[in-house]
């Protein structure tokens, strides 16, 4: 792969996420769908124009590395940036449970039926569990700005998205390792967990303040975005090299900013902010989903396409009982979550580009590495696709949906 190459690779990819942009907006589906099912016609098509696409020494974008470190900070940040601290604390009770014990009772439960339907051997289904129970806040953030519902709700799907994956990492990393050794200690993963959620807390508040006092002293607009750009990524980076949580670093650090560094800044500067976060999701996201489509072995699913049927059945099993157990207990301490939301809830918990880089983290040499792939390649098309284009309909049939507020004209208007 040449220097070249890999940028008429990334120009292809633009031009058809474009023209795939221009469809879903006609078509009325949701963007990242779109993207997903773009990738799957490109990658089945074969066109002669886009040769570059289907070569075997094009850049291999969708690795862990790849998607970790370059592509989920900024959508992480971004995310993270537009929510309100004020909300998010008072539904903390219910995002909390539902980003810890739901993702522990998710992977058990879609584990152990793995492993009964499919034949999986038990521990590697639960590692199964751990990479797939995690909803992908890549895929519920960009569905949940296009759906028109409560703030509430719109804020247990988002907030869950963002900070159930440390949980599912962590977790996800614990599984592992038993997997390896074959040892597993729930003490020292209940430790390792605490630790790395606390520590990665700890480094995202402190650079987000850091940041946000820094640019309270400058009205620059481009010095201000590119101050966010540094904390997005070092908030990860640093969080990584001392190996806590990369995405609550993250995650915290876009709140703070957010939520602090915003009241120092300008109008101007806080609608340049918008737009350029904005902009830089949508790029991102183009990439990242026509990848997952491009990536997805139709082959591979039709052939083991029972296997792939019956773990797709687990996943939603497992999503259905973590959300409608937990959401039994959160009711009777918190602000009540009504049925009508528990059905958005469960129904609009998709699985995306998160759950293919645990997958593909896996070493090659792992016995029954190839099976994870495949099914996990079916659960994730199954979950963008037919949840992904659903998910707005039943929202509608419930009849839960309201005007959506679009952030970046509240801030234009202030």
């Amino acid at each position: 792969m040449t220097a070249s190459s890999a940028v008429e690779f990334l120009i292809w990819l633009l031009i058809a996420a474009s023209i795939i942009a221009l469809i879903a907006i006609r078509l009325r589906i949701p963007y990242t769908v779109a993207l997903v099912l773009g990738g799957l016609a490109l990658g089945s098509l074969h066109l002669p124009i886009l040769q570059s696409i289907y070569q075997s020494d094009r850049p291999d974008w969708l690795t862990p590395d790849v998607i970790l470190i370059l592509f989920l900070p900024v959508l992480l940040f971004q995310g993270s940036l537009n929510i309100n601290l004020r909300q998010l604390l008072e539904n903390l009770s219910p995002i909390l449970i539902l980003a810890t014990g739901g993702v522990v009772v998710a992977t058990l439960v879609t584990g152990y039926l793995v492993f009964w339907f499919v034949g999986v051997p038990l521990m590697m289904a639960f590692l199964f569990g751990a990479i797939i129970s995690a909803t992908d806040p890549i895929a519920v953030l960009s569905i949940a700005k296009e759906m028109a519902v409560s703030k509430r709700l719109a804020m247990l799907l988002e907030g869950e998205s963002l900070f159930n994956d440390g949980t599912a990492v962590v977790l996800f990393q614990i599984l592992l390792a038993a997997v390896l050794t074959g040892n597993f200690s729930l003490a020292s993963g209940s430790g390792n967990f605490i630790v790395s959620v606390l520590g990665g807390a700890t480094i995202g508040l402190a650079l987000g303040y850091i940041a946000s006092k820094i640019t309270a002293r400058i009205d620059d607009p481009q010095i201000e975005i590119t101050l966010t750009m540094i904390v997005a990524y070092s908030s990860y980076l640093v969080a990584h090299h001392f190996n806590v949580s990369g995405v609550i670093a993250t995650v915290m650090a876009g709140l703070i900013v957010g939520n602090l560094g915003t009241k120092g800044m300008s109008s101007r500067t806080r609608v340049a902010l918008s737009s350029f976060w904005e902009y830089a999701a949508f790029v991102i996201n183009s990439i990242l989903f026509l990848l997952v489509g491009l990536e997805v072995r139709v082959a591979d699913l039709v052939r083991d396409w029972r296997a792939v049927a019956l773990t797709i059945g687990a996943v939603l099993i497992g999503r259905v009982l973590s959300v409608y157990g937990l959401s039994s207990m959160i009711n009777l301490i918190s602000r009540k979550i009504d049925f009508r939301s528990q059905h958005v809830l469960v129904w609009g918990g998709l699985h995306g580009a998160l759950s293919l880089a645990l997958a593909l983290s896996l070493g090659t040499n792992l016995v029954g590495r190839d099976r994870i792939l495949t099914i996990t390649f079916g659960v994730v098309a199954f979950s963008m696709i037919v949840q992904g284009l659903t998910i707005k309909s039943l929202i509608r049939a419930l009849g839960i949906s309201t005007v959506a507020e679009d952030e970046s004209d509240r801030i234009t208007a202030q």
